[in-house]
């Protein structure tokens, strides 16, 4: 099958560093090749795949200094892959409700990926004056907002069986891995860890929206129980995360998937998560984590951490969060797509 890749330009695929939505296509495409499929990377000239790349432009606009307006390149992502549009069997953006209005005026089949909340009240009318699109959710809880969107599947993330491993490691502190923002409550995750009597480290971004709440709220609680190292890496998160009790996610928004919890499960480590958004879909209660309500049961619950099993968490990562299971799953959604194109035969009567 010819499949086209179109990713985000804000970071390269895979990110440097933070960058959920990059890394995700990064995986998919990756695992596409790996099928037999040949795929085409619409992304910035950094990115590094074994797919064919075409760069749209030179680097990661979060690394072009030199760049005042943002959205130019991507309106030039979307003239690219249009001109391109019939060298595909398939066309899959990630880049939100961007190429509904175009692509829904040529003949290929596309799909978008959704990566985002979609609770925000001005989605609703954006989507409904939109042409029709076919469009997959990374939760059932995410396309909750937008039922009257064409969702035509969900599929959850997954990464590279060896990404990330299991670890021999003293497992002597909680871990927060991600951004420091309001809606991730970082503040939660210290006050959590305070009152287990266990410490807690902090792998994390500050972005400059961010720089205030990190300032006013978060760095007053940093001391010797409460670390933040910085962002992460790929190459540092099986150790990390193998020599965590648990990874703490106190959230206070609608996450839409949550790529750190299936991150903890790889390397064996519990998630102690709030029920909102998809953490019941990802979480397995008692299995490969806790589902707490409050801050009371989130200390409880790392407090028992160690009563779960870890190598029984690695494998219901591997049977449910796999990248191959996540391509396959995307290759059932084409051929569906390219099928319902295709013009039905007449019987000679």
């Amino acid at each position: 099958m010819r499949i086209a890749q179109i990713a985000p330009l804000h970071e390269a695929v895979p990110p440097k560093l933070y960058g959920g939505t990059e890394r995700v296509v990064s995986f998919l495409t990756e695992e596409l090749v790996a099928m037999g499929h040949d795929v085409t990377l619409f992304a910035s000239g950094d990115s590094f795949t074994d797919a064919k790349l075409e760069a749209v432009w030179p680097q990661a606009l979060r690394l072009d200094k030199s760049l005042r307006d943002r959205m130019a390149p991507q309106f030039l992502l979307l003239e690219k892959v249009y001109e391109r549009a019939a060298d595909f069997d398939v066309l899959h953006f990630h880049i939100d409700y961007m190429p509904a209005s175009l692509f829904a005026r040529q003949t290929t089949p596309f799909v978008t990926t959704l990566h985002g909340r979609l609770d925000l009240p001005e989605l609703k009318p954006v989507y409904a004056g939109l042409p029709a699109q076919n469009l997959v959710s990374i939760s059932d809880s995410q396309a909750t907002p937008l039922r009257q969107a064409n969702f035509i599947a969900t599929v959850h993330h997954g990464l590279p069986l060896n990404l990330l491993k299991p670890l021999d490691r003293p497992r002597d502190y909680a871990a927060f891995l991600g951004r420091i923002c309001p809606e991730k409550r970082a503040d939660r995750a210290i006050r959590i860890a305070q009152a287990a009597g266990i410490p807690l480290k902090l792998a994390a971004k500050v972005d400059a929206v961010d720089a205030d709440y990190h300032a006013e709220v978060i760095a007053p609680m940093l001391g010797k129980d409460a670390e933040l190292i910085g962002e992460i890496g790929d190459r540092d998160k099986s150790a990390f995360l193998s020599g965590a009790k648990a990874l703490l996610m106190p959230i206070d928004w609608p996450e839409p998937f949550g790529l750190v919890m299936i991150e903890a499960m790889a390397c064996g480590t519990p998630v102690i998560a709030y029920g909102q958004g998809s953490v019941p879909e990802i979480i397995e209660h008692g299995v490969t984590g806790f589902i707490v309500n409050n801050e009371d049961e989130a200390a409880q619950a790392l407090k028992a951490a160690d009563q779960l099993d870890r190598a029984r968490i690695r494998r219901r990562f591997e049977a449910r969060f796999s990248a191959r299971r996540m391509a396959q799953d995307y290759v059932n959604v084409y051929e569906n797509l390219i099928l319902a194109r295709r013009p039905k035969l007449r019987l000679v009567q």
